[in-house]
């Protein structure tokens, strides 16, 4: 636990924000001090709260000042969960220790931080000084005239660890492949524990533990956060508040990290893995098992599973079997040397996950389908141009609601902040997600910028409120929302002559200073062709080159455009004039075969709702929202969204999707935005 607090009564927050803001060289805004003092009553009153802060409010010193004045004052611990590394990294090595710096004085002593991951993110000194290496045959790796690509990254990991005070893979620049790091890195499961660890007193993990649970504030991923709440064994420290950065991010790192998978790979990597502890016959058996769920998955058919075909459901039970017999031969926790020890616990690991995973797939189908909680479906191999891992078999859960709301929200008080969180001008719509109860009426437009604050719900279990504190940006005059009714719907086979069209007329209009959004990588890569042939200006696509060189080359020469698709959509800033132009080909729907939202599509709508709405328009008007996010990054940008799909007009649920974006003056006129974007670019 943090230091013991001086019993001197701490400045209100009004006036240590004040302070922070002041001395860090900013200037108030009026969103960044409601939501302080939201937060701040948020906190005192034990009511969660979600709050919409557009870009430019300062939300990192508004959630952060509240926070650590609790847990100076209250003794305790805040965590602080994002959904990105990016922003972890800002929070930690830049707002963290400008703002202790500056409320030291305030609130008599230094406030403390840190920063904690999974364990898998920490290099293990054990693994570097062993040398096992993550499949036992693989042995060539460890070898010093080894001379293969992820060779050289091992050894460079053996180099680095005595040169790292932290162990964190972040940190490592250039990074290695996954597959290099998991030869020095350990999951929770395969670690032998401090105690029985030869080097456990220098553990990097253990030392960010240790670190953490000194902390006032310990910033942490949604990834950790959710498996802290999903395990029985506590992994972050004992905390009464969590704030929810990125909060928009929640539900899809919270599912992701409760899907499961198996592979015919992964079930015979877990049965070699047992090595020479256990008979090689039982090995054997489960070898056979994973070569028969290969064959099975050679005449099975992908996608969403609703009823557990018999071949693959006898596959999975011989692999369960399989698994749970390897488990029984190599016996309990026992005495012996510390090599013998790192074999058994990495070999349990692997098949845990292989037992668990396959009792999981098989009990998923059991009950009516109106009562199952999870979806089971086939992906990857060389049959799904979607996925190109090799065929596996997933199992995530139908929703997330639930465990949110016993796990997260029951023990603690939780604040919920992002840029995006009111959808069709409502909080309701993600709150539904998270598994808090509606509030009721809609969140209506406040003075052409935000919501209205709408009242606590009365449900006595959970109550919670929202409120949209605006951006200091005036997004109607300073951004254009161009929507081209005028083109044909988008069709199924890549850009439409016609969209081609229009985006080379705006880019030629814009000058350049274009950032291409693109719902699939094949319309991005089509689209960089055409227009390289058309005009006269550098065009990047992603995968060209690392994201992020290509968006800092996108950055320092305003005639370039940069086009892309989903991760551009959330994690690019570039302010002033090399970026005055968004383009949007179609609204982001999820695929029409995607397993996990056709299912919840499908649930919703069984129990009465919109599953269209509830499910593939919420996922849209986040991306559509995010996406709009890029153009006005500071308040001096001026600048053009444009979304070629005219379905955001002329369809019935284009009123929700405009209702989830910022308030941009809004025109279908196609010379009145190319006239406004030379405007710009003169």
């Amino acid at each position: 636990m943090p230091d013991a607090v001086t019993t001197t009564a701490l400045p209100d927050v009004a006036t240590l924000l004040a302070e922070a803001v002041g001395s860090l060289g900013g200037s108030e805004r009026p969103g960044q001090v409601r939501m302080a003092e939201a937060v701040a009553e948020s906190i005192r009153g034990g009511a969660h709260l979600a709050v919409q802060a557009g870009t430019g409010t300062g939300k990192s010193l508004a959630y952060l000042v509240p926070a650590i004045r609790h847990a100076i004052e209250a003794d305790s611990t805040v965590v602080i969960s994002t959904a990105t590394i990016a922003l972890q990294r800002q929070l930690v090595d830049r707002d963290l220790p400008r703002l202790a710096k500056v409320l030291t004085p305030l609130v008599n002593r230094e406030p403390s931080f840190a920063i904690l991951k999974g364990r898998r993110n920490y290099l293990c000194l054990h693994r570097i000084h062993s040398g096992a290496p993550e499949d036992p045959q693989d042995t060539a790796l460890f070898d010093p005239f080894e001379v293969s690509a992820m060779g050289r990254q091992v050894k460079r990991l053996h180099e680095w660890s005595s040169e790292t005070e932290t162990g964190d893979r972040d940190e490592l620049v250039p990074g290695v492949t996954d597959q290099a790091w998991r030869q020095v890195s350990v999951t929770a499961k395969e670690c032998l524990g401090m105690s029985r660890c030869p080097v456990g007193v220098d553990c990097f993990a253990e030392r960010a533990r240790a670190q953490a649970g000194r902390a006032d504030v310990v910033v942490t991923n949604h990834a950790l956060l959710a498996i802290d709440a999903m395990g029985d064994a506590p992994v972050l420290p004992e905390h009464d508040v969590v704030i929810v950065d990125e909060a928009h991010d929640l539900v899809d790192r919270v599912t992701s990290a409760a899907t499961a998978e198996i592979t015919s790979a992964s079930v015979v990597a877990a049965a070699r893995r047992c090595g020479r502890q256990v008979d090689q016959q039982v090995v054997d058996r489960l070898i056979e098992a994973g070569e028969g769920l290969s064959m099975v998955f050679e005449d099975s058919q992908h996608g969403r599973l609703e009823a557990l075909p018999p071949a693959l459901g006898a596959a999975l039970a011989t692999v369960r079997d399989g698994a749970h017999a390897c488990i029984t031969a190599l016996g309990t926790e026992r005495r012996e040397d510390v090599d013998g020890a790192t074999e058994r616990r990495l070999a349990l690991a692997l098949l845990d996950d292989v037992h668990d995973t396959a009792e999981r797939l098989l009990e998923a189908f059991d009950g009516a389908e109106a009562e199952r909680h999870d979806v089971v479906w086939l992906a990857g191999g060389p049959r799904d141009p979607h996925d190109a891992t090799p065929t596996t078999v997933r199992v995530a859960p139908l929703g997330v609601g639930g465990l949110l709301r016993e796990r997260l929200f029951g023990p603690r008080t939780v604040v919920l902040t992002s840029a995006t969180l009111a959808l069709g001008g409502s909080f309701d719509t993600l709150a539904r997600q998270w598994g808090l109860p509606p509030t009721g009426p809609q969140a209506a437009r406040a003075a052409g910028t935000a919501t209205s604050t709408p009242p606590p719900s009365d449900a006595a279990d959970t109550p919670w409120q929202g409120m949209d504190v605006g951006s200091p940006f005036q997004h109607s005059k300073s951004g254009i929302l161009y929507i081209a009714r005028h083109l044909p719907p988008p069709g199924r086979t890549g850009l439409h002559e016609d969209y081609l069209t229009e985006l080379a007329e705006l880019v030629e209009a814009a000058g350049g200073r274009t950032l291409g959004l693109f719902s699939s990588m094949r319309a991005a890569k089509q689209a960089t062709e055409a227009l390289r042939d058309r005009l006269d200006v550098p065009l990047l696509c992603q995968g060209e080159d690392s994201t992020s060189l290509l968006v800092s080359k996108f950055a320092e020469d305003a005639s370039t455009c940069l086009f892309g698709t989903l991760s551009l959509w959330q994690g690019v800033d570039v302010p002033g004039s090399a970026l005055q132009l968004v383009v949007m080909d179609r609204i982001p729907f999820p695929r029409p075969d995607d397993p996990l939202a056709s299912a919840r599509q499908r649930a919703v709508a069984a129990s009465g709702g919109n599953g269209f709405i509830t499910v593939a328009g919420t996922h849209a008007a986040l991306l559509l929202a995010q996406g709009a996010g890029r153009l006005l990054r500071s308040a001096n940008d001026r600048g053009v969204i444009a979304i070629l799909d005219p379905r955001l007009m002329t369809a019935r649920y284009g009123s929700f999707l405009r209702a989830s974006l910022p308030p941009f003056w809004t025109t279908t006129d196609p010379e009145v935005v190319r006239a406004a974007l030379r405007r710009i670019d003169d």
